[in-house]
């Protein structure tokens, strides 16, 4: 069993642009999403993965992972998660001694764009870049899986 701990912030600019190190679109779909966990299907770069994550705790949360046949995974986004799907292209950014994901979301979501880093403990300091703009962490609305029952597109300004 693995422990996510990570934080997640607004983009507020582009200048991270310059600094990726790698790129691949990803669909993910949820299959269920209730207060003690989230299960979902990411398929990217020809591999099908089965995500399983406890409820967030602070910045924690218990996290386990399956690859899957791809086969098998494109079937679960087809027939069984909830729709939309999410759609986005996740950069990878190295930025001081770390990788930042960053998701430029398509489709429903399309306009946000999310960077989040991991750490090794809830305490840890890292460099925040200059394009991280504020914190969303503890914001439930940005929670990818939020993002399938309330799109940011259907947000109110």
């Amino acid at each position: 069993m693995g422990i996510e701990i990570e934080r997640k912030f607004l983009v507020q600019n582009d200048s991270w642009r310059d600094q990726v190190i790698d790129e691949s679109r990803l669909q993910q779909g949820y299959i269920c999403n209730q207060g003690s966990a989230t299960v979902r299907v990411r398929i990217g770069k020809g591999k099908a993965i089965l995500n399983i994550k406890s409820a967030t705790v602070g910045i924690r949360r218990s996290e386990f992972e399956y690859e899957i046949p791809l086969l098998e995974g494109e079937a679960l986004l087809e027939s069984v998660a909830r729709k939309p799907i999410i759609d986005k292209v996740r950069y990878k950014i190295k930025h001081g001694a770390h990788i930042w994901d960053l998701d430029v979301f398509e489709g429903e979501n399309q306009g946000l764009i999310v960077a989040e880093v991991e750490l090794a403990s809830e305490g840890e300091v890292f460099d925040k870049p200059p394009w991280a703009g504020k914190e969303v962490s503890g914001d439930p609305r940005y929670y990818n899986a939020s993002l399938v029952t309330s799109p940011y597109s259907q947000w109110a300004g």
